[in-house]
């Protein structure tokens, strides 16, 4: 019998005997221990996670276009006063793709060319699903659907969560941490990190997000100030935090409060042996974030972090109007921070072991609404790192003409890609096993078979 399995059935006989909170307890050492004993955890390698949040709705079919003539000409009438001109566009080819027959938004000339090097790929008309859907499901008023369609807090949320038919309190890069924490060395500090403060993404059972900001973490307000005025502040809430409580919740808060400040301490120590990177970030939130993100990757091994996972928030993507000029400025923006990053690891050494992912709320209907477009389902996301199998487009590029078998009305289509699988392939390639990504992402078995041989989509080497 392996021993993560005795570990596990074991446990579950001692638990008989015990307390509920004591169990818990027993729950989390005898998770730790099993999954420290795994293959994955045995290797010893470094991964990390980076998750770019498109929120608002990102129009992803502008952003990436079919050029050959007659795809076009469909793309073009479908569009209308929204189809960006076929010369401007920028043509994708690479050694896995044949070129000629897909472009991207003429903003994004760093993301063709990280395409051209097989180091990014796109993951074509993929969304949230329960189950495969037809049009005639849909409409059937008995099929599945996901919660809140075309809902921003509803859609938004799924996208965070794995989780299409309920409205669930965890995100998936929780839950992924809760089962891949016990890696790490540095059990005082959360795992996961975000540079846009609290998300659902990062929410587990009881891992939750460590918010920093591009320039690090805040800490206590004064803390390494020689102000007088600080001194005196720090000096009477030290002695508040030194306290011991009769209140078990006013002692939880102080314990909290001491925990998170000494776990600040300990992240602006290391930062401050952070790579000096040779590689140029622009000036603007995003790739300032990202350079924060490059900074703290490569303190990894100093911070005591062999599986990391990040989050960052690029909100106003919901271009009801003005979409050609919001998007013109905007794309630039991802594109440019995108390649810094991917720069910065490979100047570290770090690209095969960071993968950056993007999700959105849900694309938007393929016609126009007269300067903008709307709320609609299925589009296109993006992966980068060099675990990567770039250079591709995975998933069914659909067809742009309306009214085809996808297009529920308005160019509004049907996911061909289930964000489940998405989502499975970059946990399995993290180090959750199959049958842990089954739990996860209780949908999955609907479109992937966890006995295949074969990869959720296939855009990561696992």
């Amino acid at each position: 019998m392996k021993r993560r399995k005795f570990l596990g059935q074991m446990g579950c006989a001692a638990l008989g005997y015990t307390t509920l909170y004591s169990s818990l307890i027993n729950l989390k050492a005898i998770n730790a221990a099993a999954l420290a004993d795994s293959t994955t955890a045995a290797a010893g390698d470094y991964k990390a996670l980076v998750c770019i949040l498109l929120s608002g709705g990102n129009d992803s079919y502008n952003m990436l276009v079919p050029t050959e003539q007659n795809q076009y000409n469909t793309y073009q009438t479908t569009r209308s006063n929204l189809a960006i001109p076929r010369q401007d566009l920028l043509p994708l080819s690479s050694p896995g793709l044949a070129s000629g027959h897909f472009g991207i938004h003429p903003g994004m000339p760093e993301v063709r060319e990280l395409f051209g090097q097989e180091k990014l790929a796109f993951v074509a008309n993929v969304g949230t699903l329960i189950e495969p859907t037809t049009k005639q499901q849909f409409y059937s008023g008995s099929h599945p659907l996901p919660l809140g369609l075309f809902s921003h807090s509803d859609q938004i949320q799924q996208w965070q969560t794995g989780r299409p038919e309920q409205r669930a309190a965890t995100g998936w890069g929780g839950r992924v941490a809760e089962l891949v924490q016990s890696m790490n060395f540095n059990q005082k500090m959360s795992m996961n990190i975000s540079l846009s403060e609290t998300n659902v993404f990062q929410q587990g059972n009881e891992i939750f997000e460590y918010a920093i900001s591009p320039n690090g973490a805040p800490g206590i307000y004064g803390r390494n100030s020689s102000w007088e005025l600080d001194v005196i502040q720090q000096a009477a809430l030290s002695e508040m935090l030194d306290k011991q409580y009769q209140d078990i919740y006013k002692q939880t808060y102080v314990n909290t409060i001491k925990s998170s400040d000494e776990a600040t301490q300990e992240f602006q120590q290391a930062l401050e042996q952070a790579h000096s990177f040779q590689t140029p970030f622009s000036d603007n939130y995003i790739s300032n974030s990202f350079r924060m993100i490059a900074q703290t990757i490569s303190v990894q091994a100093t911070l005591g972090f062999q599986r990391q996972i990040f989050f960052l928030n690029f909100g106003g993507w919901d271009h009801h109007d003005e979409i050609l000029t919001n998007q013109g400025n905007m794309l630039p923006v991802v594109s440019k921070a995108l390649s810094e990053f991917q720069a910065a690891m490979e100047e570290i050494n770090k690209s095969q072991a960071v993968t950056t992912f993007s999700i959105s709320d849900f694309a938007r209907t393929l016609t126009s609404n007269g300067n903008g477009t709307d709320h609609a389902w299925g589009g296109h996301t993006m992966v980068m790192g060099g675990a990567v199998e770039g250079g591709r487009i995975y998933g069914e590029y659909p067809s742009l003409e309306l009214k085809n078998p996808l297009d529920l009305g308005n160019g509004v289509l049907i996911p061909t890609t289930s964000a489940d699988q998405y989502f499975a392939e970059l946990a399995l390639w993290f180090g959750v096993s199959k049958g842990e990504a089954m739990e996860l992402f209780p949908n999955l078995r609907n479109f992937y078979n966890p006995s295949s041989v074969n990869r959720p989509i296939g855009f990561l080497n696992l």
